[in-house]
């Protein structure tokens, strides 16, 4: 009997290379990491600072899992963005309107101006491009270099469906410029430039 997709170190793998069915899969997996540890969020007694750490280190880590590989589309951003800010709204808890007189849940916005740190989509972009610049260093005969390079056809009628490479450039031209492909050959100076992507947060995009 064959199997149309099976699970592979944590990954879900299908005949169609489809990515959404293993996204799916992490956020669900976070979802209930996030109902395991929501007594925490809830305690009063314990800081925001610290319930933030809490969500980026054990959360965040479930979610974000081989996400060096994923290919998204906005609607998976979307449902990722989604996803985060549910959790920061029970970290961060409701706020009092003035005008209406009542307490209501924070916008979108008021969200990302309290937090001030990276998102999601944010941290896959970061971690897709570290990637690409370990496998870019590696010696041509290793099997992750050979598979970056290989063809693996010509592509269907219609719309092309976004490519791994695709978002890897569009990634590494915000980071490095028109000449970031040169960039990665140094290791020291392409870990200089994620670090400040990360630190000046070049990789949000605020319509996410």
């Amino acid at each position: 009997m064959r199997a149309e997709s099976f699970k592979y170190l944590g990954i879900i793998l299908n005949e169609d290379n489809n990515y959404q069915i293993h996204l799916q899969e992490r956020i669900k997996n976070a979802n209930k990491t996030y109902y395991m540890i929501q007594k925490f969020f809830k305690n009063k007694y314990i800081s925001k600072k610290l319930k933030l750490k809490l969500k980026n280190t054990i959360i965040d880590k479930t979610l974000t899992s081989a996400s060096e590989t994923w290919i998204l589309t906005n609607r998976d951003r979307k449902q990722m963005n989604i996803f985060e800010r549910k959790v920061y709204r029970r970290i961060l808890g409701p706020v009092y309107d003035n005008e209406k007189e009542n307490r209501r849940i924070l916008t979108n916005k008021e969200i990302y101006a309290i937090v001030k740190i990276r998102t999601i989509t944010e941290i896959t972009r970061l971690n897709r491009l570290c990637w690409f610049g370990h496998v870019h260093r590696m010696e041509e005969n290793r099997i992750p270099k050979r598979v970056l390079h290989m063809n693996l056809g010509t592509r269907l009628r219609g719309r092309p469906r976004n490519r791994w490479q695709d978002e890897v450039r569009e990634g590494g031209r915000i980071v490095g410029g028109e000449g970031w492909q040169e960039k990665v050959h140094n290791r020291e100076e392409w870990k200089k430039l994620l670090r400040k992507a990360r630190n000046c947060r070049i990789l949000h995009m605020p319509a996410e």
